[in-house]
């Protein structure tokens, strides 16, 4: 496995034993609930502008001339360690150049730094891994309609008749 010449040896360690611990028999992470919306956050660090956005998984959202594509999107089981990790796929596009590919692997909530973008304009980090927001049921319909008040008669009352 080639990790690189920017990380180092503890780093690559780490990196090892995390993944090594995340992924179980086959890829899937052990207890990780698959999860179809990943949370992300992105920074542009020449205007300092912070974004917080969603990418359904296997759909591509941009982020200025960054292309997004999750992959996969996994969070802990709730009685686990609080963990999200999502595997990305990040693209550039430059005017009048091919798209090319800029960041490919897993990212986790809890160690941003562990496997980031490194982009000298952009970072994009996981913040969580989340269920589809389900749309509030519509009212259910009345099979009766609403009753209208009965009609006032000019100078009559409603309620008390008189004695």
């Amino acid at each position: 496995m080639r990790l690189g010449p920017a990380l180092g040896a503890p780093v690559a360690l780490t990196l090892i034993v995390v993944m090594g611990a995340a992924l179980g028999a086959g890829g899937a992470a052990a207890g990780m609930n698959p999860q179809p919306i990943a949370v992300m956050q992105g920074l542009d660090k020449i205007t300092a502008r912070v974004s917080r956005f969603e990418a359904p998984v296997g759909k591509t959202v941009t982020f200025f001339s960054l292309s997004i594509v999750v992959r996969e999107c996994e969070r802990s089981a709730p009685e686990d360690r609080p963990e999200n990790a999502a595997f990305v796929q990040i693209y550039e596009t430059r005017p009048g150049e091919e798209q090319r590919r800029v960041f490919s692997g897993w990212m986790f909530s809890s160690s941003p730094a562990l496997s980031a973008l490194e982009h000298p304009v952009y970072d994009v980090n996981l913040l969580e891994c989340k269920g589809a927001i389900t749309p509030s049921p519509p009212p259910p319909a009345s099979a009766s309609p609403t009753p209208k008040p009965p009609a006032i008669s000019p100078g009559g009352s409603r309620g008390n008749t008189a004695r």
